[in-house]
């Protein structure tokens, strides 16, 4: 049995702390927001995750230092917005060598740091690794059967959170490709809401293969631009996470999506969903990497032009349409 810490008590990291306590480990959430205490205190569940019961051994703290003190691994579960603020609050407590899973998918906008790096940046004694792949906190936290991967630095810190984290619902690969395990989980999101932008405008199957298609084509030449391996965006985190969130109500990209192309202003999207879009987030910070690694990735223009520049769904599918004859893959010569 291991000793974690949860460090963040929205649905995902509820979720994962569900699946942990199952797996017989010593399990304390911390959260900064008092509303989620007290639910979770009170009536062991959140409102956004309904029928996800969060067992009685698992302690629920308002207390960081108490959260994080004598814990095997720490699981790093807020949102990518407040990645810098939380591990900066951490410093105070943070051991030398901790081992950290972060499960937060975004790209820095200021530094176009990956989260990981992020938390690095803030905490450089610990040890940080990732999980993600195609995984809802809301299938989780019931146990429907999960695939996913860890990455970590070596072999030994990817092999102890893997242990962690297996179960006969929750099947853990592990990777080296931090960074493009990383960069996939964060860029699907542009794509996601993509996708929901054409569910919106009442496009079908086949627009919606095309953006799943061409955005992992997207994502995996600026991922291998960057270095990263180009069987990652072929995995998990690359195409299984990309799947997943472009065709699930699960996505709250997709359903953000959906309302941007029935043409709600971005303020009121926010709003509706009532829960953190990563997507809006990581868009900017996306079309800044494209520009800064010379890579052509005209979904996420467009998808920016639609978040940030008033540019209306339909146009914006239009000049997709339209864009010059190009070689699916240009590297394949003819016979």
């Amino acid at each position: 049995m291991a000793k974690i810490g949860v460090i963040g008590a929205g649905s995902w990291g509820t979720a994962l702390a569900v699946l942990l306590a199952n797996n017989g480990h010593e399990v304390t959430m911390w959260s900064k927001l008092q509303t989620e205490i007290d639910m979770l205190k009170n009536d062991r569940q959140l409102a956004s995750l309904e029928g996800v019961i969060l067992p009685e051994s698992v302690a629920v703290e308002a207390d960081l230092q108490k959260a994080m003190e004598d814990k095997d691994v720490l699981v790093l579960a807020v949102a990518s917005a407040y990645i810098r603020s939380t591990a900066n609050l951490m410093k105070e407590f943070i051991k030398d060598g901790q081992i950290i899973v972060n499960v937060a998918k975004g790209v820095e906008e200021e530094t176009l740091y990956t989260m990981s790096e992020v938390i690095s940046d803030e905490l450089p004694t610990a040890d940080v690794a990732v999980l993600s792949g195609p995984s809802h906190a809301e299938e989780v936290g019931k146990g429907i059967p999960t695939t996913i991967v860890v990455g970590a630095t070596t072999r030994e810190t990817a092999e102890i959170v893997q242990s962690y984290f297996m179960s006969k619902v929750f099947r853990v690969y592990i990777s080296p490709d931090i960074k493009g395990i990383e960069l996939g989980a964060a860029l699907k999101n542009v794509i996601a809401l993509a996708a929901g932008i054409a569910d919106g405008l009442g496009y079908g199957d086949n627009t919606k293969a095309a953006l799943i298609t061409r955005g992992i084509a997207e994502i995996s030449r600026l991922g291998t631009k960057m270095g990263c391996k180009a069987e990652t965006f072929a995995g998990l985190s690359g195409i299984g996470d990309l799947i997943v969130t472009c065709a699930s109500m699960h996505s709250r990209n997709r359903r953000a999506g959906i309302l941007l192309g029935k043409g709600l202003p971005l303020d009121e999207v926010i709003k509706e969903v009532k829960m953190v879009v990563e997507g809006v987030y990581s868009a900017k910070a996306a079309l800044k990497l494209a520009k800064e690694y010379d890579v052509e990735m005209p979904i996420i223009e467009q998808v920016n032009a639609i978040l940030f520049d008033g540019k209306a769904p339909a146009d914006a599918v239009m000049d997709l349409m339209l864009r010059d004859k190009r070689h699916e893959n240009a590297d394949q010569p003819w016979e």
